[in-house]
């Protein structure tokens, strides 16, 4: 089902079925439709919908010389009007109100936020104080690409994502003597758009060796390509306002544009983090591509 989940969003610009799917996770279809419900508690129907729509909220928010057109085509739409009926359900709002809408504001996602969003719920209460913007020094690098092993946590980002690497994803690399190794901290949504319960976070460390795969921990491969790397120095509370400036303030200003790959954090071996003040250090990383 990781692999399903994975296959989808490297494939929202085409035609999904149920049929081919299945195969990917290698059932019948009549199975395929009732493990995915009960895992994902949605309808394939439903989750690809609401997939497309998500992935288009972002991309309309940090590719503001992307047309609407251009964005629903990208996610699978084969119509614009198809698309407009769709995300002014979802949303509430127009793609261009959106669009306009977070241009005009400095933390955007407020007031047109899904109406299953919590505001906060991310962890970071996106304080303009913590969005410098201008001043953030971002470059764009190259990376190879990197094969890991995780463990996903599904839920609400910011301290709950800190709990997860302290209670359990720590103690699965000590049995797994990977102690040492980088690490990932993989953002597969956008918390100002999907809803909190909905939200995925993969915890990632560099395979060393052979790996004993325990309980749901799986593999995968962060792909390589150009990304806009800036450093990280604070807190749990203080990390979602520097994606937020990466994503609202520093991209549309670039002369880059987002493209499928995954978001993540990047913890080198050299990662400092203080248990009294809870200050952390890394490098935050979007996957980008030339207008």
């Amino acid at each position: 089902m990781h692999r399903v989940l994975e296959y989808i969003d490297k494939h929202l610009d085409q035609e999904l079925d149920l049929k081919a799917l299945a195969s990917v996770a290698h059932f019948s279809s009549f199975h395929f439709h009732r493990v995915f419900f009960s895992w994902t508690g949605e309808t394939l129907g439903d989750y690809l919908r609401r997939r497309r729509l998500e992935i288009a909220a972002t991309r309309l928010a940090g590719q503001p010389k992307l047309s609407i057109f251009n964005v629903a085509s990208s996610v699978g739409f084969g119509s614009a009007e198809a698309f407009a009926r769709a995300f002014k359900a979802r949303f509430g709002c127009t793609a261009s109100a959106w669009r306009a809408t977070i241009a005009q504001q400095r933390n955007p996602g407020q007031e047109l936020r899904n109406p299953d969003q919590r505001a906060g719920a991310s962890g970071a209460d996106n304080d303009s104080t913590l969005t410098p913007g201008a001043a953030m020094k971002v470059k764009v690098i190259d990376r190879k690409p990197i094969k890991v092993t995780y463990l996903r946590h599904v839920g609400p980002y910011g301290q709950p994502l800190s709990e997860f690497w302290q209670l359990t994803v720590y103690p699965w690399m000590a049995a797994n003597d990977q102690l040492g190794q980088p690490r990932y901290g993989i953002s597969l949504d956008d918390p100002t758009i999907t809803a909190p319960d909905k939200c995925r976070y993969d915890a990632a460390v560099e395979v060393r060796g052979k790996i004993v795969v325990l309980g749901d921990s799986q593999t995968t491969t962060i792909p390589g390509g150009q990304y806009a790397v800036t450093a990280f120095r604070g807190t749990v509370d203080q990390i979602g306002g520097i994606w937020e400036a990466m994503l609202r303030s520093w991209l549309p200003s670039s002369g880059m544009q987002l493209d499928a790959r995954p978001f993540f954090e990047y913890y080198p071996t050299d990662a400092t983090f203080d248990p009294k003040s809870g200050t952390f250090t890394c490098d935050i990383a979007i996957p980008v591509a030339p207008l």
